[in-house]
Parts: structure tokens; C-alpha cells; sequence
């Protein structure tokens, strides 16, 4: 298999995946395929390890069909400005298609994926997974709906960018991180929370500083501590994910 551009530092092949790897889990259509073409995903398929902030897929690679065990994996876009946006992130027993687009008739979306946490995943290459939607209906169906809840997913961001104001937007991000870490201070930097949201880091350090005078949040050097999660989330009414 030809991963071409990843980093060989950054990956390590942990397996050729054998029967007892319990596919059915993370592909509801797996008991309804042939024998043969469950044998083919097994024959070609490997788990792969990224580490964090390893780019594991990128703009103008067909990388193939990803299944994510451990971890979390971020799914963004860069313009043209090099500014970048976050489209949606990815969890264990989710699936990724856009880094197989390729296979996807008339879907040309450059995007980026990057290991925001050491992850563990499945690469079915793009050429096996696409014979699967070719043979099989319930594959096709599944990728369909695949397909329609990521694009639900990049149409609420559109809803956000076009119609919400970035303190609600930054509010509702803060509260995301709070409730992946489970922590009330977030480790992260105005940089990287303005990378997320697709503004540049004046705009955010300006929102939060409107924030933390406020007495919604409390800044350090690096941090962010949640002071009074009622009015972020008041403030963040329409821009939780």
C-alpha cells in the first residue's frame, strides 16, 4: 500500500489486521457482504498509529477510507491566505470519506486531517472500499449517510460563519473543549483557538479579553478558566456543537 507523503517517523504499521478484528463494530453493513469481499478488506487493510499533531491526510492525496479506534482526529480546511478552519473532528468508531475522496463522484473538497491526540486507526485503501460501494448496497448506503451527516456538519459551520457573532462562536468552542477535556481550565493558545474557529488571533485575544472583563472567563499565560459557565453559556445559545 502506498501512503506516499506520510511521514514514516510519524507512523508505524502495528498490524495486518487478522479475522477476530471485529469490523462489524465500526461497519454496520460488514455481516452483509460476501465472503470474499470481507476477505479482500481483511487481506488489505492496516492499523496505523499517528501521533499528536501528525498530518495523516492532505490535500491532493487519495489516502483511502478511515476508521478511527483511539484518539481524535481534526478535519480542516486552509485558504488561500493560509488561514485555517475547523470542519469537524473525529472520534473512536466514527469514519472518515473525505480521505478517500476520490472515489466520491464529483466531490472535490481539499482538505486536512490532523491527529489532535495520539490515534489509532483503520486505512482501507480507497480502491477496495470503492469496489465495496460498487458491489454492495447496504456500503453504499452507509457511505451516503456518511456523506449526509458531514455535510449537515460543514453546513451548521457555514451557518455559524455567516450568521453568528465570534464571541458566541468562541463561547460555544470554549465549552466544546471543556467538555472533551472534562477539565475548567483549557491548555491552549489564542493561535490555535483562532486556527479552529478561521479568524486570525487579534480577533480572538480581543473577544476573550471582553470575556474575561466581563468576569465570563479568566485568562493565563496559555489557559483559559471557565469562571461562570451560565453566561457562556447564555452567550453561547446556537454555537454548541
Amino acid at each position: 500500500m502506498n501512503l506516499g507523503f506520510l511521514n514514516e517517523k510519524n507512523y508505524t504499521y502495528y498490524m495486518k489486521l487478522n479475522n477476530d478484528f471485529p469490523f462489524q463494530e465500526y461497519l454496520p453493513f460488514w455481516n452483509t457482504i460476501t465472503d470474499k469481499q470481507r476477505e479482500q478488506v481483511q487481506r488489505t487493510a492496516r492499523c496505523l498509529h499517528a501521533e499528536k499533531q501528525a498530518i495523516i491526510h492532505s490535500s491532493g492525496h487519495c489516502t483511502g477510507f478511515l476508521i478511527i479506534l483511539s484518539g481524535r482526529l481534526r478535519c480542516y480546511n486552509t485558504g488561500d491566505d493560509g488561514r485555517e478552519i475547523t470542519l469537524y473532528r473525529l472520534f473512536p468508531y466514527d469514519v472518515c470519506l473525505l480521505s478517500a475522496s476520490c472515489i466520491l463522484n464529483g466531490i472535490q473538497f481539499a482538505v486536512t486531517i490532523q491527529a489532535e491526540q495520539e490515534t489509532d486507526y483503520i486505512l482501507i485503501p480507497a480502491a477496495v472500499y470503492q469496489n465495496l460501494t460498487e458491489q454492495s448496497a447496504p456500503a453504499a448506503k452507509f457511505t451516503n449517510e456518511v456523506m449526509a451527516s458531514r455535510f449537515s456538519e460543514v453546513m451548521w459551520l457555514m451557518d455559524q460563519i455567516l450568521h453568528k457573532r465570534m464571541d458566541a462562536r468562541i463561547a460555544g468552542f470554549l465549552i466544546e473543549e471543556i467538555r472533551l477535556s472534562g477539565l475548567e481550565t483549557i491548555t491552549i493558545t489564542h493561535e490555535k483557538i483562532a486556527q479552529h474557529l478561521g479568524t486570525a488571533r487579534e480577533v480572538v485575544s480581543r473577544c476573550l479579553k471582553y470575556l474575561a472583563d466581563e468576569g465570563i472567563v479568566s485568562l493565563s499565560r496559555g489557559g483559559i478558566t471557565v469562571s461562570n459557565m451560565t453566561r457562556l453559556e447564555q452567550l453561547a445559545e446556537g454555537s454548541i456543537p
